[in-house]
Parts: structure tokens; C-alpha cells; sequence
């Protein structure tokens, strides 16, 4: 190992870079010098040579003695953890507790602490060490400390050791749907499901079927403007959400529409595309209700209704401000921030506090349309919560945001410009995956007490009952992809992940909440285990749990995880009809996404589902001579019944029989994903209202019910 390469190594080290990983298939790899110099770089070190790295190395070292206080602590309640203070040498120091309520606390112990001083900066630089009380309350606190002429204070976070289920359940094992609400489509939508689409689906799955949630896709914001990114998944921001989910109807404001513009109205919903077309046309549904909803936009609401929407303005602050700011410039510049002009390229230049004033009424609309999508989702979790279900709407947080969008221009300092998220090479993704996000970077984090996650989990729990997490992992660690480098020459980034899975444990529990990780995929076994012993749920597939320590078989139900969500297929497989057929392995081969011949991938992919169909024969769901696709599907179903999972869901999909992939990784264009719409056994597609008609649903949802 040559003097670069060992202070490369150590350097990666200090900064939470992995220098080495175990992939899929059980094989240690080292991680290449180029990479973790180009990932050091876009955390904003440089590493291109031996004498800058060991400097970089050494500057790290010093970085918290600079300090008098870290950024940040995050604990658990109960605990007495302990921190550094920083002061010159043989200075005293004072040290306190200020809780969010205003209050001040003593109690905080001083411990031994015989490190030897440091001169940092031509100054001799002592360290002591402290422990906060025991006994503080969950939240957001500050410690104070007061050294000579010296202030610093420390952003404090006690969190829950446990967040599980909400208490109104009880120990009861509850079911509940999970859908792509865009796919969903009635009679009354505008091209697209909406948040009326999602009250009717649940308040039907709640009192026909006694259903305790519905699982939706995630519903962040996209751009404001054609052409909008179809997948949920790569939003423009995390904290605001999609009015494209406004049923313009709805909106009190539409009561005051003039007659001719009710007219307009009824004539832009025809626009706004057929309802059972082959393919989901964002762009085109989205015109229309973006044309509608300025004309409601205009009614002038009652003194109530405006004091409200100054309230709501007020409660989300600076934060709504940049948002709303970044889509009244993306209408008139498109949605890559990175063609702006360069004066509008960072919200705190002179030039877009300008714009902002230059274009006040649609920086309103933009905030107005995050009022009314809000008021939406919180009436459609009343709503479901009134008609039974214990958990009412569970929402999904995606992993990042767009690597030229609102989040990543207001909060820019806070990610990585150099690297985008992706995931390395697995069994379904053979090429590995590069999913163009900039990922957070764990220092800014940090340094800001992890106030934009903070809100961002805040505000996707407000209106919920439950947060799916999507790639769990990633508040763990995230595969970093050098920009300009293919997904196979990434490496992992690790987070604090006892301060990001507290903050959301914290969160959770104030919402009173359940929180379900994705952890599917490349995990470090450890990982499930810290994820049970703070009642974060898991998430098993059924297609994916398989007893690799007793021959590779099927796992039996009974020896299932009890603290996850439990369901057949996910949103980035064929539903349980499709699979049963091999679909997502030609799918595969079709799009160039195999590294070994399709036939060997077929007959493993047989050899699994065989694997399944007998264990559904040894446990009595299904007899020797087989049965029909729908009779298998609601076999593994009822098999989901006999998990000790907390919760278990039913995907839409397969209730009416549908079998096209909603999105298949590592495709953009290639296939239509995330533009599929709910279509039945005949592969057309279908409206809600045909759902609730449908005996097969029926039959399926008590299935999950009976269970």
C-alpha cells in the first residue's frame, strides 16, 4: 500500500467513508483510491495527495477542539450521556440546560477527563467533560455553556428508547391497503387519483372490510410546470407535497365561483384526460388542474379563511418562502436550477429577494396550493379515522430529492454537490443502481442539529397515522456515486444513525405514529437488530423470506418477524398475478438488466416459486393439483394471515387481478414506470368504482380481514 493510498484509507476512515464492503454475493471488496478521493472531495475535502491528505487527516482531528461545544447531541431519555467542553486551558466553565419550554436546568455533572490540553491555533486548548441529568423530557433542548467572555450553546435532542404500535390498538394485528394513488382513478378525477380518491378507497377498505390503513406511494412535490418527473420517488422536495393530489372541487374557494367560470372549470376537467387511458399523463392532467385551481385561486376567500392561510404561512416559515420562491422562478426558467441565470442559483442572493418581491402573487399561489393540499390530506386522514381505521393514511418518505430541485437549491449547502445516491450491484439489479439524488451530507447535517430532516418527518406525520420509510438503510448509510462514475464505483457514507432514527423515533411518537423501515436489499445484519430494539417495523416480502440458515427454503409463517409489515409484493416487483408468471425476469432481460442467461434466471426464478407453492401445500392453502392464479394469489395472502406480523398489507394491485410492474429499477424511459394505471385481469384499465363492485377485491380483502 503505497503512503497516498494508507493516509487516503485513514482519512476515509475520520470521515465515515467505507474503505472496504461485503457485496451480494458474500465477496470482500476494497474500495478504489480514485473513488474515496473523488467521495472526500464532495464532502468537501481534498485528498488528491499524500501531503493534503495526511493535512486533511490532521485537520480533522482539531476540528472538534475549535469548538466549544459540538453542533449537536442526540440521546435517549434516561440516558446521562456525556460531552466535551472546550475552553482554554485553566479556564472554568459553566454548564446548563435550557429545555424547549424555556426553563433552565441544573444537573449537569462534570466527570474526569485527564486528556492532556492541545494547541489548536497558536491557543492551549483544555478539554472537560460533562453529562447531562437523567431525567430530562423528550424534545428539542439547548445546553449552554459560559466560559470568560466565552458563550456557546449545544442543540440537545432526547429521544424515545421505543416507538411500536399506537396504544389505541392494542396488540391487535391489523391489515390495510397499499397503492400508487396516481393510478387510482375514478369517475371524477382529472386525469389522475387525488386525495378524494384516497378517502373513498379507505373509508371503502375501512367499514366494508375493516382495513386499519392504506399505504400511498409518496406524495412530495414534483415540478411545478410540464414536463413533470413521473416517479415519486424523485421528488423536487421532501417537506412540501404534490397539488397535484388537490381535487379542485373541493377547495371551499370553488363555492365562490362566478357561473361562467364554473363553466371554464367543467371544461378543463374534460381536458384533463380520459379516465381510463392506458397511461397516466401527468403533464396533461396537471395543465388542466393547475388552470383550475388559479381560478379558485382568485375567489377571494372570507376573513377565516385568510387568517387560516396566514397562520399556515406563519407555522411553516422561511422554509414555505424558499419553496414557494424556487417554483414561481422554475415557471419562468424551467425546473433545472442549474440553467438559471447565476444570480437566482442560492435564496439568500440580493437578485431572487428581488424576484420574490417582483413576482409576490405567484409565490402566494405556490404557498396557497401547499394550504389547500394540506387541508386535503388532513381531512382525508379524519375521515379515514372516523370510519374505523386505527392508523388512517400511511405515507412514504422518499430517499432523497432531484439533484436540481427546491431542496437541493434551498438547503444546497447542506448536500453533496460531487455524488449522487444510488445502490451497488444486487440479485435484482445486477449493474447496480444510480438514482440521481445528491445525498445529505452527514457533517452539514450536523451542524444544523439535523433541523431539515427534523421538519421534513414532521411534516410527512402531520396528516398521517403511519411513515413508511423507503431505504431505511440510508439513515444508516448511503452508496455514494462519484458524478461522471457508473453505479459499481460508488462506496458507502455513514450517518449518525443513533441521531437520525432517534429524531424520527421523537417524531413518531409525538404524532403517535407507527414507523415501518424499508430494509430490504443489502443490509449488515445488525442493522434489523437495532431497527426491533427502537420498534422501528421492518418490511418482509413474502417472495423475499427465505430460511437461509435451514437450506434456503421458504421461511415458515410462524417464524416470520412480528415487528414488520408483512406483504406479498412491492411496488418495484410485477404484482403477486405477474410474478407468479416470471414476468419481472423477461421484464429484466427485455431491458438489458440481466448479467446471466435468461433461461438460467427463469429457471432459478421457477425453482423459488415452486418453493412457495409447496410450502402453501404443506401448511394446507393450496392442494397438490394447484388452482388458478386467483385462488394462489389469495393463498398467499391467507398465508400472510399466519405471520406473527403487526401489520400486513394488500397491495391493490392484487386485489383486482392486475399484473403490470408499476416501476422496474434501473430504468428511466425505458419502461413506463410509475405511469401504469390500476388496470384489471384484462390489462385494462379500471376506475375506483370498479373496485368497489369487485367480488374478487371483496373476496381478497376478507381474506386479510378473517386473518
Amino acid at each position: 500500500m503505497s503512503g497516498h493510498e494508507d493516509a487516503v484509507r485513514e482519512l476515509a476512515t475520520a470521515y465515515g467513508v467505507a474503505v472496504d464492503y461485503w457485496d451480494w454475493q458474500g465477496q470482500h471488496v476494497l474500495v478504489a483510491v480514485d473513488t474515496m478521493v473523488a467521495v472526500l472531495a464532495a464532502l468537501g475535502v481534498d485528498a488528491s495527495t499524500e501531503d493534503a491528505a495526511r493535512a486533511a487527516v490532521g485537520a480533522r482531528t482539531d476540528e472538534a477542539w475549535r469548538r466549544m461545544l459540538p453542533p449537536v447531541l442526540v440521546t435517549r431519555q434516561g440516558w446521562r450521556t456525556t460531552f466535551d467542553v472546550h475552553v482554554p486551558e485553566g479556564w472554568p466553565v459553566d454548564v446548563w440546560v435550557e429545555l424547549e419550554t424555556g426553563q433552565h436546568r441544573g444537573g449537569v455533572d462534570q466527570h474526569d477527563n485527564w486528556d492532556p490540553p492541545r494547541t489548536v491555533d497558536g491557543e492551549l486548548v483544555g478539554e472537560a467533560t460533562f453529562a447531562i441529568p437523567g431525567d430530562l423530557p423528550l424534545g428539542y433542548h439547548w445546553v449552554h455553556a459560559r466560559s470568560g467572555d466565552r458563550q456557546a450553546r449545544m442543540s440537545l435532542v432526547v429521544t424515545p428508547h421505543w416507538v411500536g404500535m399506537p396504544a389505541r390498538l392494542g396488540e391487535r394485528r391489523v391489515w390495510g391497503l397499499a397503492t400508487q394513488l396516481y393510478s387510482v382513478r375514478s369517475a371524477g378525477s382529472w386525469g389522475t387519483g387525488d386525495l378524494t380518491d384516497l378517502t373513498d378507497l379507505g373509508v371503502w377498505a375501512a367499514v366494508e372490510h375493516g382495513a386499519d390503513y392504506v399505504l400511498v406511494n409518496p406524495l412530495h412535490a414534483a415540478e411545478p410546470d410540464a414536463p413533470m418527473e413521473p416517479s415519486p420517488y424523485l421528488p423536487t422536495t421532501r417537506r412540501f407535497g404534490n397539488p397535484m393530489y388537490v381535487r379542485p372541487e373541493r377547495v371551499p374557494e370553488h363555492a365562490g365561483l362566478t357561473p361562467a367560470d364554473r363553466a371554464s372549470l367543467h371544461a378543463l376537467h374534460e381536458k384533463a384526460g380520459d379516465p381510463v387511458a392506458d397511461r397516466i399523463d401527468r403533464d396533461t392532467a396537471w395543465a388542466a388542474k393547475l388552470a383550475a385551481l388559479r381560478k379558485i385561486f382568485e375567489v377571494r376567500p372570507s376573513a377565516g379563511r385568510d387568517l387560516a392561510f396566514e397562520g399556515y404561512r406563519r407555522r411553516e416559515g422561511s422554509g414555505l418562502d424558499d419553496y414557494a420562491t424556487w417554483a414561481a422562478i422554475a415557471e419562468v426558467h424551467g425546473a433545472d436550477t442549474l440553467t438559471w441565470p447565476a444570480e437566482l442559483r442560492h435564496p439568500d442572493l440580493p437578485a431572487v429577494a428581488r424576484f420574490r418581491e417582483e413576482h409576490a402573487e405567484d409565490v402566494e399561489f405556490h404557498q396557497w396550493l401547499q394550504w389547500v393540499l394540506d387541508e386535503q390530506l388532513a381531512a382525508t386522514q379524519l375521515e379515514l379515522r372516523r370510519s374505523g381505521m386505527g392508523l388512517g393514511v400511511m405515507t412514504d418518505l422518499a430517499v432523497g430529492v432531484h439533484w436540481s430541485g427546491a431542496d437541493a437549491w434551498s438547503l444546497q449547502e447542506t448536500y453533496a454537490a460531487g455524488a449522487t445516491v444510488g445502490a451497488p450491484p444486487d440479485p435484482y439489479n445486477q449493474n447496480g443502481q444510480d438514482w440521481q439524488q445528491p445525498p445529505w451530507r452527514p457533517d452539514r447535517l450536523a451542524d444544523t442539529a439535523y433541523e431539515p430532516f427534523r421538519r421534513l418527518v414532521a411534516a410527512a406525520l402531520r396528516n398521517a397515522g403511519g411513515l413508511r420509510v423507503d431505504h431505511v438503510i440510508g439513515l444508516f448509510r448511503l452508496w455514494w456515486i462519484p458524478k461522471g462514475a457508473g453505479p459499481t464505483a460508488g462506496t458507502y457514507v455513514r450517518y449518525d444513525h443513533e441521531a437520525m432514527i432517534g429524531i424520527l423515533a421523537l417524531e413518531a411518537q409525538r404524532a403517535d405514529a407507527v414507523v415501518v423501515g424499508e430494509d430490504l436489499g443489502t443490509v449488515e445484519p445488525w442493522v434489523r437488530t437495532y431497527l426491533a430494539e427502537r420498534g422501528i417495523l421492518g418490511t418482509s416480502i413474502l417472495w423475499f423470506e427465505m430460511d437461509h440458515d435451514g437450506g434456503g427454503g421458504p421461511l415458515a409463517a410462524e417464524r416470520w418477524r412480528e415487528w414488520c409489515l408483512a406483504s406479498v409484493t412491492t411496488h418495484d416487483l410485477p404484482p403477486s398475478a405477474g410474478y407468479l408468471a416470471g414476468d419481472h425476469v423477461r421484464l429484466r432481460d427485455s431491458l438489458g438488466l440481466l448479467t446471466r442467461p435468461v433461461e438460467e434466471e427463469l429457471a432459478v426464478d421457477a425453482v423459488e416459486r415452486q418453493a412457495w407453492l409447496g410450502e402453501l401445500q404443506r401448511v394446507g392453502l393450496l392442494s397438490a393439483d394447484g388452482t388458478d392464479v386467483e385462488g394462489t394469489v389469495q393463498a398467499l395472502h391467507a398465508y400472510l394471515g399466519r405471520t406473527p406480523s403487526r401489520l400486513r398489507c394488500v397491495a391493490l394491485t392484487d386485489a383486482v387481478g392486475d399484473r403490470r410492474t408499476q416501476n422496474q429499477p434501473g430504468t428511466i424511459d425505458e419502461y413506463p414506470n410509475w405511469r401504469v394505471p390500476l388496470s384489471g385481469p384484462d390489462g385494462l384499465p379500471i376506475l375506483l368504482e370498479d373496485v368497489f363492485s369487485s367480488e374478487r377485491a371483496a373476496r381478497l380483502c376478507e381474506i386479510a380481514n378473517s386473518a
